[in-house]
């Protein structure tokens, strides 16, 4: 199988082709710059890079969030549109599963989050086989640590917002708090086709973002029509 990757659900932009089962070609960066820019010439390098063409592909995957609003939407109208004029399927992965991934020779739980603002995260809690330990939610920080303390087991903390949680992290998890060295704070695009490879498609037009919350402006309309 052939699986073109996207995600741009946050400052992570990455593209990835497998083939065969094999990942012949991998693209990311960690940079504040616009993904609408960059994201269509970074799939056309990757695809000339290993010699994919367009009717070769399989199954196009994409990050549906939760994340950026603006990456989410990117990635998603990239990745539908070109799974509806190819005509093959498409599969939404979470955002944080990708992640997680990341972590799958730990042994005990992870959790992969992502700064969701105001002291927020959007996160949840898998075991290294990647089983939904609990679901992915938008949470204050410091009221999901004391959730996950309960445990009383090692949890490993993957996210590229680590440095701005870290205390908060280590202040109330204590000797249970465990952190990844920096390469593996970052989702991975091969992640997310592989995920990809296990999961259903979904219909084009039925494949939804996965925000976990309202986006802002929406927030403020239903404010308004409470008044």
């Amino acid at each position: 199988m052939n699986i073109l990757a996207i995600d741009t659900s946050n400052y992570i932009l990455g593209v990835a082709v497998i083939k065969n089962h094999e990942v012949v070609g991998e693209w990311v960066t960690n940079v504040k710059k616009n993904h609408s820019v960059r994201l269509m010439p970074a799939i056309d390098q990757m695809m000339r890079e290993t010699e994919t063409s367009p009717e070769e592909l399989d199954q196009i995957a994409v990050a549906h969030g939760p994340g950026s609003f603006t990456g989410v939407r990117i990635g998603m109208a990239t990745a539908k549109s070109m799974a509806f004029a190819l005509d093959i399927p498409v599969v939404g992965i979470s955002s944080l599963e990708v992640l997680a991934r990341q972590g799958t020779f730990f042994d005990g739980l992870i959790c992969p989050f992502f700064d969701a603002r105001r002291g927020r995260v959007y996160t949840g809690l898998y075991d290294g086989d990647m089983n939904v330990v609990i679901e992915e939610r938008n949470i204050d920080m410091e009221e999901w640590l004391e959730q996950v303390k309960e445990m009383q087991q090692p949890i490993l903390f993957v996210s590229q917002d680590l440095a701005s949680f870290r205390e908060t992290i280590e202040g109330i998890m204590g000797e249970y708090a465990v952190f990844p060295s920096a390469a593996h704070q970052y989702a991975r695009p091969s992640y997310l086709a592989l995920s990809a490879m296990k999961t259903p498609a979904s219909s084009t037009h039925a494949l939804m973002p996965n925000y976990l919350r309202l986006p802002e402006a929406e927030q403020k309309w239903l404010k308004k029509q409470e008044k």
